[in-house]
């Protein structure tokens, strides 16, 4: 299928085909993208050595003479591991029939280089490929940034150019059907793993497409694992595995990277693998292991800017489907009536999350993203079906050390005049700081006897699991820092 040139020619002729065995050439214009080869990433550090203008030229020059020696649509057909092996042979045979010189380390890096831009995302392959990596920030061609262990640092990870790094966000997005273009140049999409992927686009990005990619652990974390990381105390862990139990509607508050998603899993676990979930996501990257579970996901507009299916329209949606619990990734907008109705109308142990900075905030937020939909309710009527329809808020925040801590549990408990009263189950006070800059605190109680869901908790037989849990939080109180 892939026939190839010997490699004892002397000359550097043209790799176009010479009989049936030969290369079949490509059309010179831009390829068709080829399914990326996710399963075969390559583990290459992100700090690799800042490789010259020599070498891109090189690369280009080799890549060039690739495309026009090999039929992509044949090489479509092959899996991952024989197209990648298929790449290699071909471009060992231009490398010597090109007579350039490569030490065999850089062979070898050419090589990976050139099949990761053929058969996956190019640069950003050794960077998917790396579990430490939270984030992943493309500011252009040339600037490529990454969070990893709390901290942004810039790698020497670049494009050939805007162009390659666009044709990358086109093949990313296209995946899951979006597109990206000067007509539509914000897109939101996922990867394969489930990571979280925004793309901006000139002509609103000034400088070259923006890209954006919150990486997905491949080892889902759990409510222990993070106690063990410390962003909450065994007690208070204790009692958010009650709250997932006993069907407390909860809604998961805090800001960019605070680890809301990470935490709205975490609590999914402790869902009955007896009850129909559904869950509403503008990129599905929930991964719920309950054996009931319809997955749901929006759309955006067509080319004709038709056709968009909104969060409000999924979550209002769910209500026919006959769920037992809603699970809306982010609440964005005026979904948020929706979604208050179904925790209001039987739907209880439901759950979301949104942006704010406290639990205040968080029930202010809720109120005027329902007034900006367009619901004109009065502010006392509005404020009262928050109150009935939301149990617990729970509080993440990202430290500014990098660590992320469960901050506050919060219960939303009623109304007094036309102010909603909340009560804190539990609080984070930071303490100080160590020598390396790392900031100590604690998870303390705020001294509730019962909380308000104390009721549904002996509904469902967990009373003196609760109850134990707050003894220990209360114990911890004197003394221990985290």
């Amino acid at each position: 299928m892939f026939g190839k040139r010997s490699a004892g020619a002397t000359a550097a002729p043209s790799l176009s085909p010479r009989g049936p065995a030969a290369l079949q050439p490509a059309p010179r214009n831009k390829p068709e993208p080829i399914q990326p080869a996710v399963e075969d990433r390559r583990s290459v550090p992100a700090e690799t050595a800042a490789r010259s203008e020599e070498y891109y030229q090189m690369k280009s020059m080799i890549f060039g003479a690739l495309i026009e020696a090999i039929d992509l649509s044949q090489l479509a057909k092959l899996d991952s591991e024989s197209a990648r092996e298929e790449i290699r042979d071909i471009i060992n045979e231009i490398i010597s029939l090109k007579n350039v010189v490569l030490s065999i380390a850089e062979q070898e890096e050419l090589l990976d280089d050139i099949c990761n831009d053929v058969l996956g995302y190019g640069p950003l392959e050794p960077l998917l490929a790396r579990d430490d990596i939270a984030d992943i920030m493309v500011n252009g061609a040339g600037r490529t940034f990454i969070e990893t262990g709390g901290k942004i640092q810039l790698t020497n990870i670049r494009f050939r150019d805007n162009a390659q790094l666009m044709n990358i966000c086109q093949r990313i997005v296209s995946q899951v059907g979006r597109r990206v273009d000067e007509s539509s140049p914000i897109c939101d999409a996922r990867l394969a793993d489930g990571s979280r992927v925004n793309v901006i686009a000139p002509p609103l990005a000034i400088d070259g497409p923006a890209l954006t990619i919150r990486k997905f652990r491949k080892d889902k974390l759990t409510l222990d694992q993070i106690t063990r990381f410390g962003a909450i105390s065994p007690p208070g862990a204790e009692i958010l595995k009650i709250i997932g139990r006993v069907r407390c509607n909860v809604v998961i508050s805090g800001g960019t990277g605070s680890g809301k998603t990470t935490l709205l899993n975490c609590l999914t676990n402790y869902i009955d693998h007896d009850e129909r979930v559904i869950t509403c996501e503008d990129a599905a990257e929930l991964q719920l292991q309950q054996p009931h579970v319809v997955r749901l996901e929006t759309r955006p507009p067509n080319l004709e800017g038709t056709g968009a299916v909104t969060m409000r329209d999924l979550v209002k949606n769910c209500l026919r489907m006959r769920p037992e619990r809603i699970i809306v990734g982010e609440v964005r907008g005026p979904e948020a009536f929706d979604l208050l109705q179904a925790m209001n109308t039987g739907h209880d142990g439901s759950m979301g999350t949104l942006h704010a900075n406290t639990p205040r905030e968080c029930l202010s937020r809720i109120e005027s993203m329902i007034t900006m939909g367009g619901f004109s309710l009065p502010s006392k009527t509005l404020r009262e079906m928050i109150c009935s329809s939301v149990d617990v808020i729970i509080q993440a925040q990202r430290m500014r050390d990098g660590s992320r801590r469960i901050t506050h549990i919060t219960e939303v408990m009623g109304m007094e005049g036309e102010v909603i009263t909340t009560q804190d189950l539990m609080v984070y006070d930071v303490l100080g700081e160590d020598a390396a800059g790392k900031l100590l605190g604690r998870h303390r109680s705020t001294g509730i006897g019962r909380p308000r869901f104390w009721e549904r908790a002996r509904y469902f037989g967990e009373e003196q699991r609760l109850a134990a849990a707050l003894d220990q939080l209360e114990q911890t109180n004197e003394g221990h820092v985290a």
